[in-house]
């Protein structure tokens, strides 16, 4: 079977104030026209459709007019919510996803059929996937007493867990003569992060080992990090990364969705069909003089520039560079500040630089300084 792999679309992101509308239209029409190229038997869509929990007008519909799309190409299409996604908001879809014939999971339900998905190809191959969407720690341990895990187990960590539910959900993958897939959105250990994933979902609290996929699984197709990679593990286990960069941290990604040919006694063979329709993500660094010979019209730019603060810079730097979404002082340029207050610190008393902080931030009730000697004169004495 062939498997179209996408995920991370984020659309409705916002970039330094400028929507991205038009672009997110531009590649998500591409890689319609892929799937209309590869004719793939599943597509799969692995979490993060939306950039945000609150997606606008326009972003719903471009996301439900991309799915439909996909699945006019003849390719079931299997959708779940990631981290940047209103779970049940994507649950509250389901009528109009499965009237299309869209298969979306938003969230984890209370039962554990839903999310086992079972097709058959054109050609006769049989396959059962396992679509688990993004479930944060604090639902984690609910998911897990929904199949029946013990009190100790569900006290596990966050990886122990994510086993435990992969354990319970993949027992059907004994059977004989299916590809056995899973998709999810998660942080793998050993994997390198994109540069604009949401920073709180992807620290080791939420990384699991590859481990926790089981070995007769034929494909792992994962969300939530925005770099094309494959990640050692028991089975083969990838991240298509994201179609567009999302941030100018993913300025060196290479934007694209993979194809996965993949059957019962075939190994998955993988390649990625670039997608190119955004605008490419570039930092320059410069004097005003050097900045006026970047040609970069196809490029949002993100500008750090060697000149010394002055009113006035940032317009004269977006009149010579109009895409220039982000204007900052080269950090070369900036005086050693942290240095400077450590040498202007030293030697001086805590009341001093109490009195100092006061005066920073503007605060002259009357009575602060006093109680602030109190209790220093009280914690020093007991020491």
């Amino acid at each position: 079977m062939r498997i179209l792999h996408t995920s991370d679309w984020h659309v409705g992101k916002v970039l330094k104030g400028r929507n991205r509308h038009e672009e997110h239209i531009k590649v998500l029409a591409q890689v319609v026209e892929i799937a209309r190229a590869e004719k793939p038997d599943l597509v799969i869509v692995a979490g993060d459709l939306y950039d945000t929990a609150a997606p606008t007008a326009d972003a719903t519909r471009l996301v439900t007019r991309a799915l439909s799309a996909l699945r006019k190409t003849g390719a079931r299409v299997v959708a779940i919510g990631g981290n940047h996604d209103n779970g049940q908001a994507l649950d509250a879809l389901r009528p109009w996803a499965d009237a299309a014939g869209i298969e979306l999971r938003g969230s984890v339900r209370d039962s554990l059929g839903d999310l086992l998905i079972e097709g058959t190809t054109e050609g006769g191959e049989r396959w059962r996937l396992i679509a688990l969407p993004f479930l944060s720690q604090r639902y984690a341990v609910r998911a897990a007493e929904m199949y029946e895990l013990t009190e100790a187990e569900a006290n596990q960590t966050y990886a122990d867990l994510m086993a435990r539910l992969i354990g319970k959900l993949s027992e059907s993958f004994a059977e004989p003569g299916v590809v056995n897939l899973i998709t999810a959105h998660l942080t793998m250990v050993g994997a390198s992060t994109g540069g604009g994933e949401r920073e709180a979902h992807t620290i080791m609290g939420y990384a699991v080992p590859s481990t926790i996929f089981p070995q007769n699984t034929h494909y792992v197709a994962l969300g939530h990090l925005h770099r094309s990679q494959r990640v050692i593990g028991p089975c083969p286990v990838r991240y298509s990364g994201s179609p567009l960069a999302i941030d100018f941290g993913e300025e060196e990604n290479v934007c694209s969705v993979a194809i996965v040919e993949v059957g019962v006694d075939k190994a998955a063979q993988v390649r990625d069909v670039p997608v190119t329709s955004a605008l490419t993500l570039r930092t320059v660094r410069g004097t005003l003089d050097q900045l006026a010979t970047v040609n970069l019209p196809d490029a949002w730019l993100r500008v750090l520039v060697r000149e010394a603060p002055r009113p006035g810079l940032r317009e004269d730097v977006q009149e010579l560079l109009p895409n220039a979404l982000e204007v900052r002082i080269d950090p070369d340029m900036l005086p050693d500040r942290a240095g400077a207050r450590s040498a202007e610190r030293a030697g001086r008393s805590p009341r001093e630089l109490f009195g100092d902080y006061l005066d920073s931030r503007g605060n002259a009730e009357e009575g602060v300084r006093e109680l602030f000697d109190e209790l220093y004169d009280e914690v020093s004495s007991n020491q």
